[in-house]
């Protein structure tokens, strides 16, 4: 099991600038609705998944690089983006379905599943639901292996929700937003590391349409209390599979230890820390981000995925509910429950 690495390795060369038109949105009807993707490259499949309020534009510098050594296919997914936003099951379960729909009306049968935010949410639930279409697994700053989540995104969950959210569209409430978050910027808090992130989300939501599938994502995995939704009692299952966590170390999104609460959970996993970086490190440096992932996905065969592995997992392994990968209580899993 790797350790994290505290010293950051060198840079690579600067990312390959986007061209006009280069990563311009496909579209695929799937059950009836509209969903939008970005394809580029050549090679192994490497699927990119964003967060909850974000949209594939999310990847646009890390694509053409990564694109080099693979076939990218990066989808908004149904409610984000330029996807339909109908009244839906918006449960991690129901995206990971819709990524395994996507792809195979693309022709591509499995792939290397790179997940941000709630994208990695849905990254762990896809290798769940469909290990044999598996290949590694990437987290990034990822959902799902604990409680904890900002207050912001617990508040947005609380009924009512929907009208501030709508209040954030009032003349001038813009301008107060991006006054707000650039102040955040210069206190140095963790929000403030993410502050243009935090501005196009707010962006993102321009219609009451998108309001409504934005909160209906975020009620499926996150309450009043933080993350509902956890992947801990089920990691165990990624033993034999490739995976790397990716996290920045000022993440006040979903916190650092989280990364090591997942690594310990899942048996194999390399985790590799982003100094100064918070929710979204392949923004902070996607040189470095880009490196890593092709070194990675270079670097470990894909999973060899057997029934019997599975199913043996299953039968021998698996931990009682609130315990460790080994069977131990998890005292801080514990702790936070009663922090909260």
């Amino acid at each position: 099991m790797s350790e994290a690495m505290p010293s950051r390795p060198q840079r690579t060369a600067h990312l390959r600038p986007v061209g006009d038109g280069e990563l311009v949105a496909h579209h695929r009807v799937v059950h009836g609705y509209r969903r939008a993707y970005r394809i580029a490259g050549d090679g192994p499949a490497l699927v990119l998944i964003h967060g909850i309020g974000d949209s594939s534009a999310t990847w646009a510098r890390l694509i053409p690089d990564l694109a080099r050594t693979h076939t990218v296919i990066a989808p908004d997914l149904l409610g984000h983006g330029e996807s339909d936003k109908p009244r839906a099951d918006y449960s991690v379960a129901a995206y990971a379905n819709g990524v395994r729909d996507l792809l195979t009306t693309l022709g591509i049968e499995s792939a290397t599943l790179l997940g941000h935010s709630l994208g990695g949410g849905v990254a762990m639930q896809f290798a769940y639901q469909f290990p044999e279409r598996t290949e590694r697994l990437i987290l990034v700053s990822a959902g799902g292996v604990g409680r904890e989540v900002n207050p912001v995104l617990r508040l947005v969950s609380l009924p009512g929700a929907h009208l501030a959210l709508s209040a954030l569209r009032l003349p001038g409430m813009r301008l107060q937003v991006g006054l707000a978050v650039r102040l955040l910027r210069l206190l140095d808090t963790g929000l403030g590391q993410d502050a243009p992130e935090l501005l196009t989300l707010v962006d993102a939501l321009p219609d009451e349409t998108s309001r409504n599938a934005f909160i209906r994502t975020l009620r499926a995995v996150v309450d009043w209390r933080g993350q509902v939704v956890t992947m801990l009692d089920r990691c165990y299952l990624t033993e034999g599979m490739p995976t790397m966590l990716l996290w920045g170390d000022r993440d006040s999104v979903v916190p650092v230890r989280h990364a090591h609460r997942a690594r310990e959970a899942m048996p194999g996993a390399r985790l590799e820390i982003f100094e100064g970086a918070g929710h979204f490190p392949f923004h902070a440096d996607p040189a470095r981000f880009v490196a890593l992932v092709q070194e990675f996905t270079a670097a470990t065969a894909p999973a060899d995925w057997s029934r019997e592995h599975w199913r043996t997992l299953l039968v021998d392994g698996r931990p009682a509910p609130g315990h460790g990968p080994v069977g131990q209580p998890d005292l801080r899993e514990a702790s936070e429950r009663s922090a909260t």
